[in-house]
């Protein structure tokens, strides 16, 4: 069943999240991965608490204060009504990012054929190999799809990945790095480095191993954030 609140909070304005945009965050609950390494397990296993209507509600207020509304999560795409919501934030003005896992590429291209999204944010969480388990999920194949699909088209995009070196290794990025130029993908890789927190989804601890930059394949831009 369709749940009546999918969002679980929103954030008012952020500088950080949409690049060169003045955004609200809309976060919504639930999520089918399970990332040892989140810190969102109180949205990835929450039922939400604000419903499409309040989100939108609040934009009207927002009118001419923001740019933009970021989707993000938890995962956005889990949503039934995600095209919907779109079409209504994009009839008031705004322009949208869309972080995702790509577990959902019919969504996506959806949203894509519709020009609903002005720029996605794709998580390439792990390497085919180590996807499942970094992930708890077995849907490498559709992400994979997602991933050409962006290529493929003209809306702009980033990829990136969150690195916890006891997870993942200079190896496994370079594989990342690989596939991604193999596609033909050429705008920068982002690295977003592991920060501790008591409460992600798998309890870990700060990394034990290290990691080189210096062993990282040339073919890409590769920026780190924190």
């Amino acid at each position: 069943m369709q749940p009546k609140k999918p969002l679980y909070d929103i954030t008012p304005f952020s500088t950080l999240d949409y690049p060169d945009h003045l955004a609200a965050i809309f976060w919504f609950a639930g999520c089918n991965m399970r990332c040892d390494y989140c810190y969102n397990a109180n949205i990835v296993f929450s039922k939400g608490s604000l419903s499409a209507d309040d989100a939108l509600t609040f934009l009207k207020q927002r009118t001419g204060l923001l740019d933009a509304v970021v989707l993000s999560g938890g995962e956005a795409t889990l949503f039934e009504n995600i095209i919907e919501l779109a079409q209504q934030i994009k009839e008031l003005g705004f322009k949208i990012k869309l972080d995702t896992n790509g577990t959902a590429p019919k969504v996506v291209e959806t949203l894509l054929k519709k020009e609903l999204i002005d720029y996605i944010a794709l998580d390439y969480k792990a390497p085919k190999q180590k996807f499942s388990t970094i992930t708890h999920n077995q849907q490498f194949t559709f992400f994979n799809y997602t991933l050409e699909l962006l290529i493929n088209s003209e809306t702009p995009f980033e990829v990136r990945t969150t690195l916890h070196s006891d997870l993942l290794n200079e190896c496994d990025i370079n594989s990342i790095i690989e596939d991604l130029y193999a596609k033909g993908y050429r705008n920068s890789y982002y690295i977003q480095n592991f920060l501790y927190d008591e409460n992600t989804i798998g309890k870990l601890s700060t990394p034990t191993k290290g990691f080189d930059k210096n062993r990282l394949n040339s073919l890409l831009h590769v920026e780190f954030r924190n």
